[in-house]
């Protein structure tokens, strides 16, 4: 849903490239065990050519990223270089708030993010407590609002 709308923003001419992170999980720990795994940027990838975006208008940043505060931190680095002013993150609607108290957190000044919600997602925010799915994504939201707020303390495990 997250590659569908970036299409449709790149589409509709509000972005000149759209830009995919590469997680290292489950990859590193798959590669372990001698199992290939291609990666959710290589399918997003796809999505987005099936969308109409052209290959040459999708990159994948570095480095890959265990979390949303790498990704934030790989996104404005990628900004500053690129000496960008403004990116638009698109992430799920749970997630909104947490990205952009990142951003302001992590970014240090290097650039504008507008956060924006896929449409087509799911999640429900005046009835998140009727289902299981989207009652885990709001604790997992507040924990990790907790954690951006106290300065971070807690890192992903290792």
């Amino acid at each position: 849903m997250r590659a569908k709308e970036a299409a449709r923003l790149y589409n509709k001419a509000y972005a000149p490239q759209i830009w995919l992170t590469r997680s290292i999980e489950p990859a590193a720990s798959l590669e372990e065990m001698h199992i290939a795994y291609i990666g959710e940027d290589f399918f997003n990838s796809r999505i987005l050519m099936h969308e109409g975006v052209p290959s040459n208008a999708i990159r994948v940043l570095e480095p890959s990223i265990d979390n949303t505060a790498d990704e934030v931190k790989a996104i404005a680095t990628e900004l500053e270089r690129e000496k960008g002013a403004v990116v638009i993150i698109v992430t799920t609607k749970a997630h909104t708030r947490r990205v952009r108290t990142l951003w302001n957190k992590l970014a240090g000044g290097r650039g504008r993010a507008i956060v924006r919600a896929a449409p087509t997602d799911s999640f429900v925010p005046d009835r998140w407590w009727r289902t299981t799915g989207d009652s885990l994504d709001v604790v997992r939201e507040v924990l990790g609002l907790l954690n951006a707020w106290a300065g971070l303390p807690l890192h992903p495990s290792r």
